[in-house]
């Protein structure tokens, strides 16, 4: 479910209130592919709802160049939205999620395996009110990149 990014903060606070643990992630998911799939699943693991904060078109833009995203917000939205493992959808406009972060306050913060804690702006933030902070490993040959970049070079998404 689609949440609006000034109302994600009232909903963890019922949420947190009933005694749900509450898990975050973050990122763009330009082309959900099996690794995403994954990733989200080990993500809600952790706790009971799965909120994924997902950047904007523009904050994309400015990660990844004005080639991406392929996919505008509302659709990358709706697709991880329907996945069983993710509960809330929010979008959030800035390079990082810290703001989105201390707006959701998760029990637990959950990045993939390319990060650490040194290079997360958002574990200050997570670990500043006693949250805890997870790195999941991620599937082995599945990137949106590599997706696009197999595309150009022979039309095909998949071996």
């Amino acid at each position: 479910m689609l949440v609006r990014n000034r109302d994600i903060e009232s909903l963890c606070r019922i949420l947190r209130a009933g005694g749900t643990r509450i898990v975050f992630t973050n990122g763009c998911f330009d082309i959900i592919h099996a690794g995403h799939v994954r990733y989200l699943e080990q993500a809600r693991s952790f706790g009971d709802v799965l909120v994924l904060g997902l950047n904007t078109d523009a904050s994309v833009r400015a990660l990844k160049g004005d080639s991406r995203p392929i996919n505008g917000e509302l659709d990358r939205a709706a697709v991880a939205g329907a996945l069983r493992a993710v509960d809330y959808v929010v979008l959030f406009g800035e390079r990082t999620a810290e703001t989105i972060v201390g707006k959701v306050r998760p029990d637990i913060y959950v990045k993939g395996g390319d990060y650490t804690l040194d290079t997360l702006p958002e574990a200050k933030v997570v670990m500043g009110y006693g949250g805890r902070v997870e790195i999941v490993r991620f599937l082995d040959g599945h990137s949106t990149s590599r997706i696009i970049e197999k595309i150009q070079t022979d039309g095909r998404a998949s071996s």
